[in-house]
């Protein structure tokens, strides 16, 4: 009987030590930026990221953190008071921030601590120019930099049906794979070993195909309603040839949730941020990028009639004041 119980305790002790050494070992993760994007990605990384530590959120605007935290199931994150407390506890520390001057002002102040061993996984969409800026001044400092900017609207964030595209050496970017596709993603598009600034350079074209959707959807529909066909028609074939995206925002432009959002989905001017920066790429590779001038003079019609509050779909609103329409259907 004593043989059996010390055997019995002498097992216990090996998995209790084992444990213990997985969860001392595993990364310590946070979280800086909780925007529309940010707070859905965090919520899919406490519930199904298998994290053996809580998340440190961050964000500039503390109650914003706060308000998160109470949200996400209790122990599983925490709320760091100061950027440098964030990063100097994590082992991985993600941003997800609007734009170009707030990563690379919060990636600078991040790194003037001691940063050597730690990873930065940037999910913004900025210019590649930037992203590369940025992953020089991290590797300079001891760090690494994983690119890991993502596609999809605010609402897929929540339901963790993002595609992230991961750019930067391949032995940071297995690191970050366990805590996109599955988890924060759907799918992932591997650029390991590439440039970081390779995938914001994906996400800043691919951006533009969006901007070009909704611009082809907002003079379809005018010209549906203005020409007798109907916009309950138009949508009808939307439906049945391009199930998916189009169909969504053909929705959001019929039911009027372009002006009618207290916060928008895709904000104009982060819309228009993406447009300037796909233009400048344009203009230096020596090609045109015409839709994009169209849409673009659009959203600034758009903000000039909304403010912040407008939506990339409110082109739809500026597309049809063109048409002697008032901007709300």
């Amino acid at each position: 009987m004593l043989r059996r119980l010390l055997s019995a305790y002498k097992h216990l002790s090996v998995f209790y030590y084992t444990y213990t050494s997985l969860v001392i070992m595993a990364p310590q993760l946070a979280w800086v930026g909780l925007g529309n994007m940010g707070r859905g990605m965090c919520k899919n990384l406490v519930e199904k990221g298998d994290l053996a530590k809580p998340l440190i959120i961050f964000n500039r605007t503390q109650k914003r953190a706060t308000d998160l935290n109470a949200k996400l199931p209790s122990g599983k994150s925490t709320v760091a008071s100061s950027l440098d407390e964030a990063v100097s506890k994590a082992d991985i520390i993600f941003t997800c921030l609007g734009d170009d001057a707030a990563v690379i002002d919060t990636i600078e102040a991040a790194i003037k601590g001691n940063v050597k061993g730690k990873l930065f996984v940037d999910c913004s969409t900025v210019h590649p120019e930037s992203t590369n800026m940025l992953a020089k001044s991290i590797q300079g400092q001891g760090a690494e930099m994983v690119a890991c900017p993502v596609f999809g609207a605010p609402a897929m964030a929540d339901n963790g049906q993002l595609v992230c595209v991961l750019a930067g050496p391949a032995s940071a970017v297995e690191e970050v794979k366990p805590y996109c596709k599955g988890v924060i993603g759907r799918e992932n598009i591997d650029y390991s070993d590439q440039p970081q600034g390779k995938a914001t350079l994906l996400k800043i074209i691919g951006n533009t195909l969006i901007l070009n959707m909704v611009e082809a959807l907002s003079e379809g529909h005018t010209l549906a309603g203005k020409s007798g066909l109907g916009n309950d028609n138009l949508h009808q074939f939307i439906e049945t040839m391009f199930p998916g995206p189009y169909t969504a925002y053909s929705g959001r432009l019929m039911g009027g949730d372009y002006y009618k959002r207290d916060e928008p989905l895709f904000g104009v001017d982060l819309a228009r941020k993406d447009a300037k920066h796909a233009l400048k790429l344009a203009e230096a590779s020596g090609t045109k990028m015409k839709d994009v001038e169209v849409a673009d003079s659009h959203l600034a019609a758009v903000q000039k009639y909304m403010g912040s509050k407008g939506d990339i779909a409110g082109i739809y609103g500026a597309v049809r004041q063109e048409a002697g329409l008032k901007f709300e259907n």
